[in-house]
């Protein structure tokens, strides 16, 4: 089955830090998480390469390595960074895994929470197809939910805020747009 016939089942974490029906595709930009730190944060970001266009490669290339610097001019400025997350959820729905959970990916950058530095060491980070001057898809809030709740059941996670709450003032991620009442909402066991 693929990932748009199964998103009306419950999702599953594996033993590797893997949802089971999330598309597959390994990012080389990610480490090891430090010994004994345990997943309780996650973190909600934007994304779409290029800026405000959707559906197309730019950012699973940029998260594999491969985003060509001539495809577009925005791409010459960020195609060496060397960046990843977890997930990447399209405006469809569409749930994308690029780094097991229990590996670090390279999302959050310089932050912090309830004063604790390098928010990368004990977060989940979630891109979502979309930018900072629109609303998002009802198909990703879906996802989304259905994530977090998976992501609760497998894991002490205690919050779930945006990049701009790590990274004030140098982030505004998942922006204004982000309708934070849904995810507040969400019943967890």
């Amino acid at each position: 089955m693929s990932n748009h016939q199964l998103k009306n089942y419950p999702l599953k974490i594996n033993v590797a830090g893997y949802v089971e029906t999330a598309t597959q595709i390994s990012s080389p930009n990610f480490d090891t998480r430090p010994d004994s730190c345990t997943i309780d944060l996650i973190v909600i970001h934007n994304i779409s390469l290029p800026p405000n266009e959707y559906g197309g490669p730019g950012v699973v290339q940029l998260f594999t390595n491969t985003l060509n610097p001539n495809e577009h001019p925005y791409y010459a400025e960020i195609y060496t960074r060397k960046v990843s997350s977890h997930f990447f959820i399209r405006r469809d729905g569409e749930l994308m895994q690029f780094v097991s959970c229990l590996q670090r990916a390279w999302h959050a950058g310089v932050s912090s929470w309830n004063n604790r530095e390098r928010c990368n060491d004990f977060s989940v980070g979630i891109e979502l197809e979309g930018n900072d001057y629109e609303a998002f898809a009802v198909a990703q809030y879906k996802t989304l939910k259905k994530l977090i709740v998976c992501l609760k059941d497998n894991y002490p996670v205690q919050h779930t805020v945006g990049h701009s709450d790590i990274a004030p003032g140098r982030k505004t991620d998942p922006g204004p747009y982000f309708d934070w009442e849904k995810i507040n909402k969400i019943k967890f066991k």
